[in-house]
């Protein structure tokens, strides 16, 4: 399986409380809902067409408990997202969930990335990872992400989860797509190309 990573962030690189005030507010977060006024129709169908092409999801813990809560239980058979979302296969990496809700979901215990590179192995198709910054950051690690999607929003968010750390490993990117939105929501496609090359001093 092809494994995309779906992200939005802010310009500051912030993804945490993007949908609500009361969303996740760890770590005294009180700026949450930053995303919604900036969402717009054109950024919508996008985001339905990428929810729509899945094959399956994966999460890490808190995504997916979000996403429980709130997809897992709409009804509505019109909406793009909660149709795909509540009929396609769905995988959580956690070694503390023990009985998912969510009908369709497989924890994935134990050694996460393993699982993860035998299940792109076996099977056709792409896989899903929406939000889940932790996730996300240690399949950059195992170099199982095939192709990196982020919707940047023109907001300084100024405090929040980043979805890349101060300190980790240097990943080099292809632009494969590009465009932005009427309120200037930036998408852009990347996929990773290994480590990034650096120009070394030279005597004038």
């Amino acid at each position: 399986m092809k494994l995309t990573t779906i992200t939005h962030v802010s310009v500051d690189g912030v993804m945490q409380g993007l949908g609500g005030a009361d969303e996740d507010r760890r770590g005294g977060f009180e700026r949450g809902g930053w995303a919604l006024p900036l969402f717009d129709g054109e950024a919508a169908t996008f985001v339905n067409q990428i929810y729509q092409r899945a094959d399956a999801f994966l999460f890490g813990r808190r995504t997916y408990e979000i996403f429980a809560g709130y997809w897992g239980v709409m009804t509505d058979p019109d909406n793009p997202v909660a149709a795909a979302l509540n009929a396609r296969p769905k995988y959580v990496a956690s070694s503390t969930l023990t009985d998912p809700r969510w009908a369709g979901t497989t924890v994935l215990c134990g050694d996460a990335a393993a699982a993860i590179g035998e299940l792109k192995a076996k099977a056709p198709g792409e896989l899903q990872v929406h939000g889940s910054g932790r996730l996300v950051r240690r399949l950059l690690d195992n170099h199982l992400v095939d192709e990196i999607t982020l919707l940047t929003y023109p907001v300084v968010v100024g405090q929040g989860t980043r979805l890349f750390p101060d300190t980790g490993p240097d990943t080099a990117l292809e632009l494969v797509e590009s465009r932005s939105t009427p309120k200037g929501v930036t998408i852009q496609v990347y996929r990773p190309t290994g480590r990034p090359q650096y120009a070394t001093a030279t005597p004038d």
